[in-house]
Formats: C-alpha cells, structure tokens, sequence
C-alpha cells in the first residue's frame, strides 16, 4: 500500500513550510501514522540553508527540532509524488497551481484543515518579530490537526 505523502511549501522554505513539516512530522508519529512528509519553497533564496534562527527557537521552546531541515525548492516531480500539497497563503497557492498542470487537485491552502483558522493564509513572519513565530505555530498546529483526522489511516 503506498504511503500518504505531504509537502508543505512557501516561499523561501525557512520559516513557515519547515515550521509545518516539523509540527506534522511530530503530531503524526504520535499517533502511529506513517507518512512521508517534506516541505519546500517556491522560490530559490534559501536552498540548503537551515531554517531561519526565529522559527528553530519558536519551535525548540514549544519541543520541537528542526535544526536538521534544510531549505529546497519545489520541483516538477514533487506534483507526481506527493498527495498532498499544501500551500500557507494564497500566493504560493497560485504559484504552485500555475505549476501543477494536471496534478492541480492536490493543491490547497494548509489552513483549510485548521478549525481555528479555516481558509485563511500563515502569514510571513519573516520580516516581523517573534510574536509572528508564535502565531505561525499556532496555526500550523491547528491545521496539523485536521490534516491528521482526514488522513489517519
């Protein structure tokens, strides 16, 4: 049986989409659920580079590591491999569309699965402070959630 795939993606692949993968990696291996989940960027500013040094503190002082993920850009295969696509905020969404061809159907908002935040964007924290960290974890562990219940095996 093939394994359900997930890739969460923004724009640089530093701050929101690894903040997400790094939730979702956690949250599913808490229930048993084995998946293959990866996050990645539309654009290429920060490949190979760890993810930006607010979200790895956000994300360490609320138990999760994601020192380890490194920066990537969404490729064309990525539309063939993944089930899911899951873009956190509307610009990304239309760009991963304009990519997506025939694979289009798998690609959506990641808060269309949050309860608290349904259909809304996760907002950059990039330029902003650390409170724009912690809203992100807020929602993406919101959203983690919903995914989970639709997708548990």
């Amino acid at each position: 049986m093939k394994q359900t795939s997930i890739l969460f993606v923004c724009m640089g692949n530093i701050c929101r989409s690894p903040m997400a993968e790094g939730v979702f990696t956690r949250k599913a291996r808490a229930v048993g659920a084995e998946l293959i989940i990866d996050s990645a960027g539309t654009h290429d500013y920060h490949i190979g580079e760890p993810p930006d040094q607010r979200a790895q503190h956000t994300m360490r002082q609320a138990g999760y590591d994601i020192a380890s993920l490194r920066g990537r850009q969404v490729c064309q295969s990525d539309f063939e491999k993944f089930d899911y696509i899951l873009a956190m905020d509307e610009a990304n969404l239309q760009n991963l569309q304009k990519l997506a061809g025939e694979h289009a159907n798998k690609v959506q908002l990641y808060l269309n699965y949050s309860n608290q935040f349904f259909g809304m964007s996760v907002p950059d924290p990039y330029y902003g402070g650390n409170q724009g960290f912690a809203q992100v974890l807020a929602m993406v562990e919101d959203a983690a959630d919903g995914l989970l219940q639709k997708i548990k095996p």
